[in-house]
């Protein structure tokens, strides 16, 4: 399947507009959602779970591989995610405010070097309409899914950075009954000034917010905290990594996600697109070096969800080992195919049921 949709079903839908492409794609996952027997099938082929417990954060992951975000961007197609081999999807990026996003073009790809180049600004339906459609398509308790769903959460683009803890906290409101974890994006580089939200001007009391708010809501309603995951850029120097750690520490985050996309060009990508965030093969690298350096700097206490340039199994196995304890892939699925993910996870299987 992989060699049939590299050298026969690529070229096919690489003839479309890259965003034409991922709403096929999206909507062929959304059938397969919709349609139970179909799924179940898919997932008896398809689905991957390993035979020793993943725990991360208090939660419980059938294999180490998921969808990153920006793929499922108003949770449509999640419900076919172990169809495809995934072990964890995650939903959005979600803002308070429904908005179109950034005028298209805005999808950009780059096969040579397997990168792409979006400058998408979170486009999506906004927290209360996706939470409406959650709670339709959620129709079991998250115990009995196979597997853990995510939602990433970020700021509307008409929200100041001054009013930013606020609109987080709508989404997180609106949103908390669906998510088995949540992921705080304050490093997209497509809506304007958001990375600023990862300074100390602005993120421990956007933290804070959300924590005091998860804790407030665990005690009201006699349910567990939902763990909260912070997504960072690649292009932050080790100090701004350890400022962000130590804020994170402070305020009793649970996770973070390494990395986001680039905006950097080194001189051999400076032919790319210039707005908005490169993703792909060419991120890889530093990736994997903000991974490493998180996972030392907190003593491997602090989990790390690696994702950003994985295009192998491989390049997986370099994440994991470098510290992370869950990846996730999207980009990837491009390049290789709608069953990477399922690769992937066996082929982690294999490394944890050898690890020394």
């Amino acid at each position: 399947m992989d060699y049939l949709y590299e050298k026969v079903l690529r070229p096919i839908f690489f003839t479309q507009d890259p965003e034409v492409a991922h709403s096929m794609a999206l909507k062929a996952m959304q059938v397969v959602g919709a349609v139970a027997p179909l799924r179940r099938v898919m997932e008896m082929l398809n689905f991957v779970k390993t035979p020793r417990k993943i725990k991360v954060f208090g939660v419980d992951f059938p294999n180490r591989v998921g969808l990153a975000a920006g793929f499922d961007k108003d949770a449509l197609a999640f419900r076919s995610a172990a169809a495809f081999g995934f072990g964890h999807i995650e939903i959005g990026t979600i803002s308070k405010m429904k908005q179109p996003g950034n005028p298209r073009p805005r999808y950009f790809r780059y096969p040579e070097v397997e990168g792409v180049v979006n400058c998408c600004g979170f486009p999506n339906d906004g927290a209360e309409e996706i939470a409406k459609r959650l709670s339709k398509l959620l129709g079991e308790k998250s115990e009995n899914r196979l597997f853990p769903v995510g939602i990433n959460i970020g700021k509307s683009k008409i929200t100041p950075l001054e009013e930013a803890a606020a609109d987080y906290l709508f989404s997180f409101n609106a949103l908390a009954d669906y998510a088995d974890f949540f992921v705080i994006n304050v490093s997209s580089p497509n809506t304007p000034e958001l990375r600023r939200l990862q300074g100390r001007d602005h993120l421990p009391n956007l933290l804070r917010a959300v924590v005091r708010a998860n804790e407030d809501r665990s005690k009201k309603l006699g349910v567990g905290r939902v763990p909260i995951v912070l997504k960072i850029a690649p292009d932050l120097s080790f100090a701004e990594i350890d400022s962000i750690l130590s804020i994170a520490y402070e305020v009793g985050i649970d996770g973070v996600c390494a990395t986001n996309t680039t905006i950097k060009r080194d001189s051999e990508f400076s032919y790319m697109e210039k707005a908005g965030g490169l993703s792909g093969a060419p991120l890889f690298d530093r990736s994997l070096e903000v991974v490493k350096y998180i996972s030392k700097a907190t003593s491997g206490k602090l989990p790390i969800i690696g994702v950003g340039g994985i295009t192998s199994v491989e390049r997986a196995g370099d994440m994991m080992n470098a510290g992370a304890s869950l990846v996730q892939i999207y980009t990837g699925m491009i390049y290789r195919g709608p069953f990477f993910a399922r690769d992937i996870a066996k082929g982690l299987m294999w490394r944890d049921s050898n690890w020394v």
